[in-house]
């Protein structure tokens, strides 16, 4: 009898499903990514049922030795998973009883399926935080580096695409650092909270085998076993949280995106695109397209479509395990590969980013960026801020109409308006003093930035040895487990 027409759950039944039913139901083409975390789960379940008389000493080494042979042809690619079969977990079950013989029919024993997968998604989702915490690091101390290199680069600030206020490229960039910053913590966060082992919760309600939980725990570098065995067989708060998490970076990477299209294109020139990360046109020989930062933005999507659908997947569902369930790993699979991905571009492309510092500052002569100096000027002076707001919009109204800039206005023409106004106050308003004026915290004079570079190298420097003290942990969690 073929295997697909014998499935784990069969003696119920009669008769078997059909191939229809069969072939709707399958996950293999989606968990067979977690072909190595079941083979370790078990590795670990079958060292627990030795340690705890479950299963005989004999029959322990069988079920240790065969899962090791697994593990070791799948990491040499040689380990073909069988598409009769419904699931990598069946097929890992399968195989290794063809090589421990009736050793293998015991690996089962005090576990379900429902607290298999979980503790296997968890293990992938352990390591891709890992994977995206460290990315984030990188794309981090690029761009802290490149903010350094400009504190003193003026360039004008935004509020609704319109220029507000003269800021520093230094400035601008640390911004996007402090963003990545909260991103990378939220990862390590959520990290804390899903390091928890579902194995040995089994369908739901725990079993009645002599289990040694916190042993199971350990051997997978997990904290702690979970609290509930209900509640851990439904959970998938830690695949949601960590959809979450790629979706609310990528909204990040989406902004920088858009500000690098923007920011290269003719009407800003603030800087051009590197050869590396860019595209020409099929037709227009001049063309020289950022397809990267487009595509960046452009999948955005995709992270915040996948936490929209881990989300619907959940609602309502009933306590425990549902078979809904078995669509939360695919989400989970493309959030990963797309945040990954992009985050592997962009440190590269802003390091390789050539900026037009004079473009730039010839951008702050439009817009009146230091119209709020003036008006912060008079209120130093004494004037109520409403009423120096309205005398400043005033002399704006006065440039507009004539083409001059404030500091181009003779104090003649300022003390038309106030006579509060003078020389002072032109010398108040030029944009390298507006610039270096701005020194309360996080703002953008050059030693506040300064500042906030070292303050978010501190926390960079934290976060790269939590990560790689982690890493550095579950290698030798493997290396035990596989002795």
């Amino acid at each position: 009898m073929r295997m697909a027409e014998k499935q784990l759950w069969s003696g119920r039944f009669a008769e078997g499903p059909s191939q229809m039913t069969l072939s709707f139901t399958s996950s293999l083409s989606v968990d067979t990514r977690l072909a190595w975390y079941d083979i370790v789960g078990s590795l670990a379940h079958a060292r627990m049922l030795g340690a705890t008389g479950m299963v005989l000493e004999h029959e322990t080494e069988l079920l240790v030795e065969g899962l090791k042979q697994l593990l070791a042809e799948l990491e040499a690619g040689n380990l073909d998973l069988s598409p009769d079969l419904e699931d990598v977990h069946t097929n890992v079950e399968h195989m290794l009883t063809q090589r421990a013989g009736e050793a293998g029919k015991r690996l089962h024993t005090a576990r379900s399926r429902n607290d298999q997968v979980s503790t296997d998604l968890r293990m992938f989702v352990r390591d891709a935080i890992l994977e995206t915490v460290s990315l984030l690091l990188d794309v981090r101390s690029e761009m802290i580096d490149l903010a350094e290199r400009e504190t003193e680069t003026i360039m004008p600030g935004f509020t609704h695409l319109q220029h507000a206020q003269p800021v520093s490229l230094g400035f601008h960039l640390m911004a996007h650092v402090f963003r990545l910053q909260r991103d990378a913590e939220r990862f390590l966060d959520a990290y804390k909270r899903l390091n928890q082992c579902p194995l040995g919760a089994g369908a739901l309600a725990g079993t009645g085998h002599p289990v040694d939980r916190g042993l199971t725990a350990e051997l997978l570098g997990f904290d702690r076993p979970t609290d509930n065995a209900m509640d851990t067989v439904s959970d998938r708060d830690f695949a949601l949280e960590f959809a979450y998490d790629c979706a609310q970076t990528m909204v990040h990477l989406s902004s920088m995106g858009e500000e690098l299209v923007l920011w290269t294109s003719p009407e800003f020139r603030f800087a051009e695109m590197p050869d590396a990360f860019a595209t020409g046109s099929s037709i227009m020989p001049q063309k020289k397209n950022p397809d990267v930062a487009e595509l960046v933005r452009g999948r955005s999507s995709v992270a915040v479509g996948n936490l929209m659908q881990l989300l619907v997947v959940m609602k309502g569902l009933p306590l425990s395990y549902n078979r809904d369930m078995q669509e939360d790993k695919a989400s989970v699979f493309s959030s990963y590969e797309t945040l990954t991905s992009c985050l592997f571009m962009v440190g590269p492309m802003y390091r390789e980013l050539a900026f037009d510092r004079e473009r730039m500052a010839k951008a702050c002569a439009d817009g009146f960026l230091n119209a709020t100096d003036l008006a912060d000027h008079l209120v130093q002076r004494g004037m109520p801020f409403r009423e120096a707001h309205e005398v400043v919009g005033a002399v704006v109204q006065h440039c507009v109409k004539d083409g001059k800039r404030l500091e181009s206005l003779s104090v003649e023409e300022l003390k038309g308006f106030s006579d509060l106004l003078d020389q002072g106050s032109l010398d108040h308003v030029t944009l390298d003093a507006c610039l270096h004026r701005r020194k309360s915290a996080g703002g953008t004079a050059p030693e506040r930035v300064m500042e906030q570079i070292s303050s978010a190298r501190a926390v960079l420097d934290a976060h790269r040895s939590e990560c790689e003290g982690e890493l550095v942990r579950l290698e030798k969690v493997w290396k035990d487990l596989r002795e």
